[in-house]
């Protein structure tokens, strides 16, 4: 049976300690998969039948396992012939490296092997080996990032695992105001102060950026759409960038003085231009109402 005729999709990690485990389950939880990690064997068909039964919420499920769990070898078999044989038909990742690799990698960080108990740090990636050895073998891919870096082990994974298609850059596009702090989650920051002020407009002070009258008045304004113009194309490019590199989230923020008026308008003419460019893009005010 397919993922499609099962209803879901099931990756199983698991690998030497410090061979990029933490960072594939980050990989694939950008590319839509539900995933939980140290999940004992005994527990993943039990996770995956009630992914199964979840209507279309969950239909791409991953677990990363590894020697924590007791019973590793034994119960993790017994789990894949369990899955297969009710026909989800998992597919097994696995991760390892060198030992200098590992070596430098476990002492970077200052931690001890899971397995090393009172020996030393090479006995313990030996001992983790040997346990893993037939699970290497049968595993559907393996993967060696002695060499790689975080960004070239998320490409592998996402032409292994991924849609045809990259997955879609999700935004936030943020309005502020300047004078209640900037905001410590925007990536970029753009200052649209240099528009006139609608707030020495009387009739336009009361009002806001999401009202037609403001909405025309800013937009109207020298600057305003070649401002727009020149801050989607810097977007499209540095969206791309970010995609390629195995980022998914951005955080644009445009402030005003009051976060009323300017960054408002500027704001959600942004977020509709990346929308139709494909960018899930999700639009929050964050000052809008403050006054």
């Amino acid at each position: 049976m397919t993922p499609e005729a099962s209803g879901i999709e099931v990756v199983i990690v698991s690998g030497l300690s410090g061979a990029g485990r933490s960072t594939a389950a980050k990989c694939l939880e950008d590319l839509g998969f539900f995933v939980v990690d140290n999940l004992p064997p005994e527990l993943i068909a039990t996770m995956v039948d009630l992914g199964s039964r979840s209507q279309g919420a969950v239909t791409r499920v991953a677990v990363v396992v590894d020697v924590r769990s007791r019973a590793f070898t034994f119960d993790l078999k017994s789990t894949i012939v369990e899955l297969d044989r009710d026909g989800y038909r998992p597919r097994v990742l696995f991760l390892e490296a060198s030992e200098p690799v590992l070596v430098r990698r476990f002492e970077a960080v200052r931690r001890a092997h899971p397995m090393q108990g009172g020996g030393r740090l090479v006995d313990g990636i030996r001992a983790e080996r040997a346990l893993l050895g037939e699970l290497s073998a049968d595993a559907d891919l393996v993967i060696d990032t002695s060499e790689l870096n975080v960004h070239q082990l998320r490409r592998k994974l996402e032409a292994a695992f991924g849609e045809r298609e990259m997955p879609a850059l999700k935004a936030t596009v943020m309005s502020f105001g300047f004078k209640y702090g900037l905001p410590v989650d925007a990536d970029m920051v753009f200052d649209v102060r240099f528009l006139p002020n609608p707030h020495w407009i009387p009739e336009l002070r009361e009002h806001t950026g999401q009202e037609d009258d403001v909405r025309d008045y800013v937009l109207s304004q020298d600057g305003a759409g070649r401002f727009l113009d020149l801050l989607h194309e810097l977007l499209q490019l540095v969206g791309a960038g970010y995609q390629r590199e195995g980022k998914r989230y951005l955080t644009v923020a445009l402030g005003c003085t009051g976060g009323k008026h300017r960054s408002v308008v500027m704001t959600e003419n942004l977020a509709a231009r990346l929308a139709r460019d494909g960018v899930q893009a999700t639009v929050f005010h964050r000052d809008l109402g403050r006054e």
